[in-house]
């Protein structure tokens, strides 16, 4: 074995791999997509021009929002449902984290859809978002998942935000090909898309919302508990308690993604320890490892943690700023 693996690591996330925690918020997202895409179908069927539909999924980052929607479209890509032409429906996914030109934007999508642009080719704006639509068509795309979409809009003028939103209006409302658009990113995301009226009706909006308590301690409890019995651990009664529950809800700035993220790596450094049990200990391992914080300062130990951490800066103590 290479001195660079770690056996124990390197299995968990392996294991790990497609594997959700069944959330709520899931399985209103699996609901509305059903919906759009039984609607597509429908009207891909029937024959007639209509307009697509589209979601708007927001949340903060490290909510998880990504991790969901990827998993719900690789389900869908695996499906296979066969549309009219007889191809097998597929979704594309482009990330625009990153991406802040027209041409680097450009590229991304044409590159989802199975059509790579020359880096020296003297394309229109229109002439790319033509062959989006061509190659969508052909290579059964009838969707794409623009993820960070935030990214595209932040330090652009108001001219330029409303010819990118433009393009999104257009592909929904293409009488060629109408592809359904999933977008996702942070909040503020909400605001630059409502800058297109007629965009923003096409979409259903999504927030994925903050863990609150106490509605939501019996979720937080379920996902230790799971998380250490797939990690094959017993849990520490400790775990169980409200002071635990409310500490790592802090250490995970309230967001979802996070929490379980947490969650997963404290098992892995049990197993690691070739403990039989899931710890605190293996919690303020984790967070010492992660920020190199001293254990006593470390949001499961410290005496005054809800001030120490805020949600706006997850893994930042306040006195670090």
């Amino acid at each position: 074995m290479s001195e660079f693996v770690n056996e124990t690591y390197r299995d968990a996330a392996a294991n790990a791999a497609g594997r959700l925690f069944p959330l709520d918020r899931a399985t209103l997202l699996q609901r509305d997509f059903i919906r759009k895409f039984s609607t597509h179908l429908g009207h891909l069927i029937g024959g007639g021009q209509f307009e697509a539909e589209g979601l708007l999924v927001t949340g903060q980052s490290g909510s998880g929002k990504t991790t969901e929607i990827r998993s719900l479209l690789q389900r869908f890509n695996a499906d296979g449902v066969e549309l009219p032409n007889g191809m097998p429906a597929r979704f594309a996914e482009v990330s625009l984290k990153g991406v802040e030109t027209w041409k680097d934007f450009c590229k991304s999508t044409s590159d989802a859809v199975g059509f790579t642009i020359a880096e020296k080719a003297r394309l229109t704006q229109g002439d790319i978002w033509g062959i989006v639509i061509r190659e969508a068509k052909i290579n059964g795309f009838i969707g794409i998942h623009f993820d960070e979409v935030q990214h595209i809009f932040r330090k652009k003028s108001e001219v330029d935000r409303l010819a990118v939103l433009d393009s999104f209006k257009s592909w929904m409302k293409s009488h060629k090909w109408p592809l359904m658009l999933i977008f996702s990113g942070v909040p503020e995301l909400n605001v630059y898309m409502r800058e297109e009226p007629q965009l923003y009706r096409l979409l259903d909006r999504l927030p994925f919302e903050d863990i609150s308590l106490p509605e939501d301690y019996q979720t937080i409890h379920e996902i230790v508990g799971s998380y250490a019995i797939s990690a094959g651990l017993e849990v520490d009664p400790d775990l169980m308690t409200q002071d635990f529950l409310d500490r790592l809800v802090c250490a995970g700035a309230y967001r979802w993604g996070l929490v379980l993220k947490l969650t997963s790596f404290a098992c892995t450094i049990a197993q690691d320890a070739s403990s039989t049990s899931l710890t605190r200990d293996h919690f303020v391992k984790w967070w010492v490892n992660k920020t190199k914080a001293a254990k006593i300062a470390t949001p499961f130990l410290h005496s005054g943690y809800e001030t120490m951490y805020r949600r706006d800066h997850p893994f930042i103590e306040a006195i670090a700023d």
